[in-house]
């Protein structure tokens, strides 16, 4: 999606002060800003239906269906990014945060958008969708993300508008982005795939989303649903089958006595009284 490109300055430090805060995000008290005094919402529409679709599954799924070893986690699509005070935010398509409080107040303007001063920490993950080849995805972007801290950027290029691929993944290292694979981001404990099939009724070859390592794709909350109910169905037929089995020996077993009764009176008649 695009949005207004910004230059953060080197020396912006900013963050909590308490707990355990990257030092590049530590504000001095005075320097604190008034989130009151932000504007952090512009009103504007979503970039198409397949990008609002893809923020969708980029987000309810974690939420459905993850469980992060960091505890709770913050993810959200199309949320402002603000990073330093009298700086226009960042608009990522998709962020994740480790280790961020779920149950935010939402009535508290401090919690409608991304404050990284009042998080503490810049995302672990942000992923931009290339709509057209005005969103400086491999420019200025990339180098605000890496001068936030951001430790994993992804480029999403359904349409290959940049010539580079559908999908790109980098990992920050030393303060600059080296490309990975991104079936893997390690420190998240997560990975992205393409995935085709059909999603709230749109069928699509390349839907991209979350997996675990061997590539399984983290469900959705109706697909978890509907997993369960065949597991549920699955077990009723085994059940069911067990029963099955279980009567059929029955039926043998007293068949085998009826068998034994038969023979044992037929002995008896020609006067041998059969052994027990």
């Amino acid at each position: 999606m695009e949005s207004e490109i910004v230059h953060p300055p080197q020396s912006a430090t900013f963050g909590l002060l308490t707990g355990e805060v990257d030092p590049r995000l530590v504000l001095s008290p005075e320097d604190i800003p008034n989130v009151e005094d932000l504007v952090i919402e512009d009103g504007k529409p979503v970039d198409n239906m397949f990008v609002e679709k893809e923020y969708r599954l980029l987000t309810e799924p974690l939420y459905s269906s993850w469980t992060s070893s960091s505890g709770e986690f913050l993810a959200v699509a199309n949320v402002g990014l603000f990073y330093a005070y009298r700086e226009p935010p960042l608009v990522p398509d998709v962020m994740l945060s480790l280790g961020v409080p779920a149950g935010r107040d939402l009535s508290r303007k401090e919690n409608l958008s991304y404050f990284t001063w009042v998080i503490g920490k810049p995302p672990d993950v942000v992923i931009e969708i290339v709509s057209d080849l005005r969103g400086s995805e491999e420019t200025d972007k990339m180098a605000a993300y890496a001068r936030i801290g951001v430790t994993y950027y992804v480029i999403h290029d359904p349409r290959n508008r940049l010539k580079h691929g559908l999908l790109r993944a980098f990992s920050l290292r030393d303060g600059v982005y080296q490309p990975i694979e991104p079936s893997w981001l390690e420190k998240v404990g997560l990975g992205l795939t393409f995935w085709e099939g059909e999603y709230q009724g749109q069928e699509h070859p390349q839907w991209l989303r979350w997996c675990d390592r061997n590539g399984v794709v983290i469900p959705t909350g109706q697909e978890r649903a509907e997993q369960e109910k065949q597991r549920a169905e699955q077990e009723k037929q085994r059940a069911e089958q067990e029963k099955q089995r279980a009567e059929q020996e029955k039926q043998r077993a007293e068949q085998e006595k009826q068998r034994a009764e038969r023979l044992a009176a037929q002995l008896r008649a020609l006067g041998v009284e059969p052994e027990v």
